[in-house]
Order: structure tokens, then C-alpha cells, then sequence
């Protein structure tokens, strides 16, 4: 069976992000799970000039990575509580590449929600794109006591927690995979 492909989206392009850091820790965590195949996919490298879904709102590049993804693990901070735009922008670039991909989160705050409220405003986007959330999400409150200027992990409890929301992640991968390659009307 080849590997499954699971980017990890970034949620923002804001300068002095500090959930980079979990994101990056989110795939480091994938290069140590069996099967599994990763990239981070940084919004700040991509070319999103508009809002929408059509042709000229595409960047081919991520059109390319979200055509091959079995699933996606999205790390979002929380801005105002919600989600930024610039994810939101992301996300609505595709549509047809996501119909029955599972998707897990990871929420970032520098408050003690650790983004709960961005996930809970993100579950109803990407379910309406046709993605089809896990259960089993990371929070990172208070980002900045969890890793250090230089983006270094300083809570050793992390990988496991990531690992939890990978299990999830995985089954639920493996099982729509399976759906979208046998069964028809999908």
C-alpha cells in the first residue's frame, strides 16, 4: 500500500507567527509515523490574488498538493475568535480536491483557549467544502511558554498528544480513502 499524503496547512502569513512552530513540530511528529508522507504548506508561499474558487484565484502548486492529499492536519491560530483570512483564502482556492478528506486541527493562542474557538469557527468552513473533521484536536495555549524564541519545543507531552490526533487522523484516512476508491457516487 503506498503512503499516505497528509500536508499540514499553516494558517496564517503573519510575520512573528509563533504557530510556525507548532506547525513544524506537527510535521515533525509525521516523519516518524509508518505510511505516512508529509509537507508543511506555508500560505506565505503560495499565490492566492483573490477570493474564490475560480481559475484565477488558483495557485497550480497547491491545486497539485491538495489533488494528491489523502487528508489534511491544519494548524490555525486564533485571531479575534476565529480563523484568519488568509486561510480562509487558502482553503477557498480548492473545493473539489477535499470532497470526503478527513481533516484533523491544531489551534494556536497566546491566551489560555489555545485557539478552541478558531477550530470550533473552522469546522463549519470545511465542512461545507466537503472535508470531514476528526474528533481528536491539539490545542497550544499560551504558545509562547510552550516554545521558546527560537521555536524550540520546551512541553515534552506534545508528540504524544500529536500522535493521538494523528491515530484518528489515520483511520479516518485509510477509511475514506477506501470509500472514495470503491464505492460509486462519490
Amino acid at each position: 500500500m503506498s503512503k499516505l499524503f497528509i500536508p499540514i496547512i499553516e494558517g496564517t502569513t503573519r510575520p512573528h507567527r509563533m504557530s510556525i512552530h507548532a506547525a513544524r513540530l506537527i510535521h515533525q511528529v509525521a516523519q516518524d509515523i509508518e505510511g505516512v508522507e508529509s509537507i508543511l504548506v506555508d500560505p506565505a508561499e503560495f499565490n492566492i490574488p483573490f477570493d474564490g474558487n475560480d481559475q484565477e484565484c488558483k495557485d497550480p502548486r497547491y491545486t497539485e498538493i491538495t489533488a494528491r492529499a489523502d487528508a489534511f492536519f491544519i494548524v490555525t491560530p486564533e485571531y479575534n475568535h476565529s480563523f484568519p483570512g488568509s486561510l480562509k483564502r487558502l482553503l477557498d482556492s480548492e473545493l473539489k480536491n477535499y470532497l470526503h478528506k478527513p481533516v484533523a486541527f491544531a489551534g494556536v493562542s497566546s491566551g489560555i483557549w489555545g485557539g478552541v474557538r478558531a477550530i470550533e469557527q473552522l469546522v463549519g468552513a470545511v465542512r461545507e467544502m466537503g472535508l470531514v473533521p476528526t474528533f481528536t484536536d491539539v490545542q497550544f495555549p499560551n504558545i509562547n511558554s510552550i516554545f521558546n524564541e527560537a521555536g524550540e519545543l520546551q512541553d515534552p507531552k506534545y508528540p504524544a498528544r500529536i500522535h493521538r490526533a494523528y491515530d484518528e487522523l489515520i483511520w479516518m484516512t485509510k477509511t475514506l480513502k477506501w470509500g472514495r476508491e470503491n464505492l460509486t457516487g462519490t
